[in-house]
């Protein structure tokens, strides 16, 4: 049979109880939102959404084609400027997705001939880059600059070192500062995922990169995602403006995928000036994850200390970690449910998004759900 195959992995995937399925969510839902990644209640902003609406009145539905051909509008470019000056880079490069603009900086990086060393916790996206560069790859322990440098040390010739600022699964902080001197150590450019650092971490939400010391060193480069904090859609890469002007004449992802929505960037736009005028927003996300895990823990679950806005509860199995978020959703609260293979350690767990916007008696409803359906 054609595609046999298929139906066996599908099989498969059912035995383990790792059936994948998709849920349409109403734009009214009645649920208390912990699972999506609007750390900062951006997405719905009435400027926000003011924006994405005249952007596409005034650019069309679609930015027509890729970045070098019709796909690059002056939005596209002020919110490349913006971006740049907010984290502290001489230059920025928006993407249609985070995703894209993670395989475009680790492949356009990773040459041929070159190292490519990788934290064992960074994200698929990451991983698929170092999957798709020509460059040797080398996978290291969690959060370890000495296994960083031993990488390094035994490798004469270019390299980079690819992490997540903030690990998407426990939301744990690299030890950025702590890598960034292996690398240059070694002579190593580092290039590190903000995507759950933009918005939340550093002054004003400037990102964990600039709370580091590190925002426009000539050796770092960063990217990041407009989907979270930002509220809306694509991705971007920050750094000297010599890797920028490289991307755009070596990134696949780059030359040949369509531009940004228009609608997407001015929605972006819109949520980095919101975020400038009202820089405390970051830390009232910080401030809900801390409140959320102090009391999960009172109330005797195992939760993971945050260090951003993403708050991890460990699950005694996979099955009930999926049970256990279906209750929740029934008694009326979304969280996000992680197990195997998702998560590299083995450990379920429910990951929760500790939203800005998320009021005193929102989180106590959480905490008593979650408590009330545990397993």
């Amino acid at each position: 049979m054609v595609f046999g195959w298929i139906d066996e992995q599908a099989e498969a995937r059912r035995r383990a109880g790792l059936v994948r399925t998709l849920r349409p969510r109403p734009a009214d839902s009645p649920l208390l939102d912990l699972a999506s990644n609007d750390y900062l209640g951006l997405a719905r902003h009435p400027e926000v959404t003011a924006a994405a609406a005249e952007a596409a009145r005034t650019w069309g539905g679609g930015s027509t084609g890729s970045r070098l051909v019709t796909g690059t509008t002056a939005l596209h470019t002020e919110l490349e400027r913006t971006l740049a000056a907010f984290c502290g880079f001489e230059a920025a490069l928006v993407f249609s997705s985070g995703y894209a603009a993670n395989l475009a900086a680790v492949t356009a990086l990773g040459p041929h001939g070159s190292l490519i060393v990788s934290d064992a916790g960074n994200h698929a996206s990451l991983i698929d880059g170092c999957r798709l560069a020509r460059g040797d790859r080398q996978v290291v322990g969690h959060a370890d600059p000495e296994a960083v440098r031993k990488a390094l040390a035994a490798h004469a010739g270019p390299a980079i070192v690819v992490s997540d600022t903030v690990f998407s699964v426990d939301g744990d902080r690299a030890p950025l500062a702590a890598l960034a001197a292996a690398c240059r150590e070694h002579g190593a450019g580092l290039v590190v995922d903000d995507a759950h650092g933009l918005g939340v971490l550093g002054d004003g939400g400037r990102g964990a990169p600039y709370a580091a010391g590190l925002a426009g060193a000539e050796d770092v480069v960063v990217t990041a995602t407009l989907s979270k904090s930002l509220g809306s859609q694509g991705g971007v890469v920050l750094g000297p403006a010599r890797v920028i002007e490289h991307l755009v004449n070596a990134a696949r992802t780059f030359i040949f995928d369509t531009g940004l929505a228009p609608a997407a960037a001015g929605a972006a736009l819109a949520a980095l000036r919101l975020l400038e005028r009202d820089p405390e927003r970051a830390a009232r996300a910080r401030a809900v994850a801390a409140e959320l895990h102090a009391r999960l823990t009172a109330a005797g679950l195992e939760a993971v200390r945050p260090d951003a806005a993403v708050v991890s509860v460990r699950a005694p199995s996979p099955e009930q970690a999926v049970r256990w978020a279906a209750d929740c959703r029934t008694a009326g609260l979304a969280v996000g449910c992680f197990r195997p293979p998702s998560v590299p350690d083995g450990i379920s767990r429910l990951r929760l998004t500790a939203r800005a916007d998320l009021s005193g008696a929102e989180i106590e409803r959480a905490v008593r759900v979650i408590g009330e359906t545990r397993p």
